[in-house]
Parts: structure tokens; C-alpha cells; sequence
């Protein structure tokens, strides 16, 4: 079978990133045949105000950029350690309410995927890590319109996307729910938008 190739958007602060990179995360560790690329998007820099500096530019912004440079960090230097650290890193937001600008909580989550946190947060401290994020960002925009997350990119098409459930654990759930979105994106691009008016509790 080919792989499906695909891109997927991200930044840990929001809920609905968490849960779709759940379910790419959960059905690729059950063998899900997929290529997938992992999408730094800032959402602190689409709210930058009109004549303010961009946040990679700005000292005070920096806490706010750091767990996604981890994040990229790891992706690029230690790909084996990657979901743990990126599901980590959702979790550490979304499940227990931490803050994510933190380093101590940063470290925690890193020693849990496996990697050494002070090699990490020392790959940060290069540099090269945060224009990473700027470039990606920055493409994502130019090349996609790109304006949040999560946004899946396949076959030159882009879609934001949002999901209500998580895969809680479940494989086929979650290799089912991508890939229903991804039925979407590639095969009916007609259909641009489709949203219920309420949600049941």
C-alpha cells in the first residue's frame, strides 16, 4: 500500500491541535501508512497587533515561543523521541493545566520522552531552532494561507480542521477519524466549510 502523504499544523497551545496530532499520533504507532510532516504554526504571531514587532523579534514574547522550539527541536534532532515530547507537551497544556513557558514543566515533559533536557533546551539556546519555527511559520502562510490550527495540507489543498473527540487510545479510531478528514481534503475540495450550529453535551 502507498503512503499517504500528508502535513499537519500545530502549536500546543490549542485543544483542537491536541486532539487531532492525538489521533495521527495514536494511529502511527499502530502502523497507520502515512507521511506525515508536523507544522510549526505561531498562533502568538497571527495575533500580533498592526505596528507592533513580530514575535521573533520581541524578548517578551520568548516564553511564549519556547515549547514549541522544543517541540522542533525535537522533531528535527531526536525523531524517535518526537510523539512522546509532542504529546507530552499537549498534555502538560491540556490535561494538567501547566504552564507550558515554564522550563521546569518543559523539562519534565522532555526527561519523560526519553531525551536529556539540558541537551535540548541547549539546542534551543542556539538560535537556529527559533528561525526554524519563523521560516515554517512564515512558508505556511505564503504557501498555504495558513491561520491556524490544526491545518492539514495533502494534495495541495489546505484545510483547517477542527475535532471534538480524542482517540483515547484507540487505534481505529483514530486511524478512521484522519483519515475521513483526509477523504475530505483530497478527494472534495467543493465542500468548504461544515460546521454545526451546536454541539451535544
Amino acid at each position: 500500500m502507498d503512503k499517504i502523504e500528508f502535513a499537519v499544523s500545530w502549536d500546543y497551545r490549542c485543544p483542537f491541535a491536541r486532539n487531532f496530532h492525538e489521533h495521527v499520533a495514536v494511529a502511527l504507532e499502530a502502523g497507520a501508512p502515512w507521511d506525515v510532516t508536523w507544522w510549526p504554526f505561531s498562533l502568538n504571531q497571527v495575533h500580533v497587533a498592526e505596528g507592533e514587532p513580530d514575535v521573533w523579534e520581541d524578548p517578551t514574547k520568548a516564553p511564549g515561543l519556547l515549547a514549541m522550539q522544543v517541540g522542533i527541536a525535537v522533531r528535527d534532532r531526536w525523531p524517535e523521541a518526537f510523539l512522546p515530547v509532542h504529546l507530552g507537551l499537549f498534555a502538560a497544556r491540556h490535561d494538567e493545566g501547566l504552564d507550558i513557558r515554564d522550563e521546569d514543566v518543559l523539562c519534565n515533559v522532555i526527561r519523560a520522552g526519553g531525551l536529556d533536557p539540558d541537551e535540548v533546551l541547549a539546542e534551543v539556546a542556539k538560535g537556529d531552532v527559533l528561525e526554524t519555527f519563523r521560516k515554517e511559520h512564515e512558508r505556511g502562510i505564503a504557501d498555504h494561507n495558513l491561520f491556524g490550527v490544526p491545518t492539514v495540507i495533502a494534495d495541495g489543498q489546505a484545510v483547517f480542521i477542527r475535532v471534538m473527540h480524542r482517540p483515547q487510545g484507540d487505534a481505529e479510531v483514530a486511524r478512521t477519524t484522519v483519515e475521513r478528514c483526509l477523504d475530505l481534503v483530497r478527494g472534495w475540495p467543493d465542500l468548504n466549510e461544515f460546521k454545526h450550529t451546536s454541539i451535544a453535551r
